[in-house]
């Protein structure tokens, strides 16, 4: 099974539509083999601690917390992102993960550079690999980007919109 490493944002984006069906975050979960920094789950834990979509989004994840490995790390010190990141990115690289799911648009360049031999993916882009290997009908995973989009503050980000735009093309 394929290696998916996934920081905080990312996950909280596929909670973000834990309630659609079917459940990207069930999807995601059954499809690879999901690990998850200590420091994550605490970025989640205390995002679940609130009252708001971020917080049911969080609580999503960590109600699922038996269909992932959770693995301590020692951080980067240098490294120029959060600890969440951080983390993550050093999980995969140690793993050698395949895959890094991260929903970090202001800062992949970065991610993406820190990453050995992995390949950064976000939610849409998930998405859309579960369109294209027939997992999800193209119109479902168009209405959960439009749900995430809506929690996630995502109307404008035109990396979105793009991805949204190739989904409506499949």
């Amino acid at each position: 099974m394929t290696v998916l490493i996934a920081d905080t944002s990312g996950l909280v984006s596929l909670g973000t539509a834990a309630d659609h069906d079917p459940n990207p975050l069930d999807l995601c979960l059954g499809v690879y083999d999901v690990h998850v920094p200590q420091l994550v789950v605490k970025e989640l834990r205390e995002i679940a601690s609130y009252t708001d979509a971020h917080a049911d989004a969080a609580t999503a994840v960590l109600d699922q917390n038996d269909a992932f490995s959770v693995t301590s790390v020692t951080l980067d010190a240098d490294f120029p992102l959060d600890d969440g990141e951080n983390a993550a990115v050093t999980l995969a690289n140690k793993l050698d993960a395949e895959l890094f799911l991260c929903d970090e648009f202001n800062s992949l360049g970065l991610v993406h550079a820190s990453l050995a031999d992995t390949r950064l993916v976000t939610t849409p882009t998930l998405l859309s690999v579960f369109v294209r290997t027939e997992q999800l009908p193209s119109m479902d995973a168009i209405e959960i980007l439009e749900a995430i989009s809506a929690a996630r503050s995502w109307k404008s980000n035109s990396y979105v919109q793009r991805a949204r735009a190739l989904l409506n093309d499949e």
